[in-house]
């Protein structure tokens, strides 16, 4: 047995966003893994589901589809998908993929270098589908991949886009590539596998759980370099998508919907509380995702002296008085922190020079420091 058709085993026993088995393969090897599975105690579920897989039929499944099985150490396998070696858990679930079974014809890693993940909600108003039909249109016309997750709703119209365009697109499943789920989007995922591909974690014959629908969206996350919301209610699915683009370092950005509908609830939260960048249109995106634009952006028009602190400092700051001076517990309690968590706060803020102490030992804002944007 090879490398390939262990870890095409390995796949097809072991539920995906299992970070344990991936340590296995990296000190022992596919093969040895699979073979102390196989072997495995009688009480041991994994080792009871690895009995009742036969390598050569699941190969032979896996031809007669159509499919074919990609692993880390192919050329094809994105880089990118390395990142969630390391990477913090979300819901318990993390880890680089054993492998990829793929539908389709295109080269993956090609794909994925210019390319854009758009998620949103399965119940979406004809604002969102407009919009993210439009948008990956765009990016499409552009030469950029668009991928999603093959859902009814925004994941849907943002496929239709691209197709629309001139480049493909790619749908990553929390099923078998053997059927199409939802069942009612067999056409579309057809067209997909036309020049794109579909793309799961899943052997043929398995099914979508929840879990699986989590597994599956830190694939959609971590294969771009960006992914922007269109439209999520509050409790979205689409919400854990960006949660791993965060966790993985990727640029998030919003669209931001109409306040009288639920579904902009998320868009308008993240963009709130600086966890995505709002975007528009398809420009919007090209522009953050290349450094070149990402240059010209924040090195164009005005900006603030505040512009790179995070979050937590910059409440801080933000609660210093612009006359007179305040105590650390009073600003702690303004700014909604321990009294250590403002106390080093402060102390960066010392170091750049934004606030200053009297000799009372309360706080201000140091001399020439305001809050009005300065020219860039």
């Amino acid at each position: 047995m090879d490398e390939r058709l262990a870890r095409m085993c390995l796949a097809a026993v072991v539920e995906p966003g299992r970070p344990g088995v991936g340590r296995l393969l990296d000190e022992f090897g596919a093969e040895a893994t699979w073979q102390a599975m196989v072997t495995g105690a009688e009480s041991s579920t994994l080792a009871q589901r690895a009995r009742r897989v036969d390598p050569e039929a699941l190969a032979a499944a896996t031809r007669s589809l159509g499919l074919r099985f990609l692993t880390p150490s192919d050329p094809q396998w994105p880089t990118r998908l390395g990142d969630l070696e390391d990477c913090e858990p979300v819901n318990e679930l993390s880890g680089v993929p054993i492998g990829l079974w793929l539908g389709g014809p295109a080269d993956l890693a090609e794909l994925c270098h210019k390319a854009v993940s758009i998620v949103g909600s399965r119940a979406s108003t004809g604002y969102g589908d407009t919009v993210a039909a439009e948008i990956a249109a765009e990016l499409s016309e552009g030469g950029r991949t668009v991928i999603s997750g093959g859902a009814y709703g925004i994941d849907a119209a943002a496929h239709r886009g691209c197709l629309a365009g001139r480049s493909p697109s790619i749908a990553v499943l929390a099923g078998g590539l053997d059927e199409a789920y939802p069942s009612g989007h067999r056409p579309l995922f057809e067209r997909i596998a036309e020049k794109g591909l579909l793309v799961s974690e899943l052997a043929p014959g398995e099914h979508p759980t929840r879990v699986r629908f989590l597994a599956r969206n830190r694939l959609i996350a971590a294969l771009s370099p960006g992914t922007v919301l269109v439209e999520a209610a509050a409790r979205s699915g689409a919400r854990n998508t960006v949660t791993w683009a965060n966790v993985l370092a990727r640029v998030v950005m919003a669209v931001p919907g109409p306040v009288t509908s639920a579904t902009s609830v998320t868009p308008h939260r993240l963009i709130r509380d600086a966890e995505a960048i709002l975007v528009s249109c398809a420009a919007d995106i090209v522009e953050l995702l290349d450094p070149m634009g990402r240059a010209r952006r924040w090195d164009s028009g005005d900006h603030r002296v505040t512009d790179g602190l995070d979050p937590t400092l910059l409440r801080l700051f933000e609660v210093i008085p612009g006359r007179g001076s305040l105590p650390a517990s009073e600003l702690a309690l303004r700014a909604d922190c321990s009294l250590p968590a403002c106390l080093a706060g402060l102390e960066e803020l010392i170091q750049l020079q934004l606030v200053a102490q009297d000799p009372s030992g309360a706080w201000r804002l140091a001399p020439g420091v305001t809050r009005r944007r300065t020219a860039g």
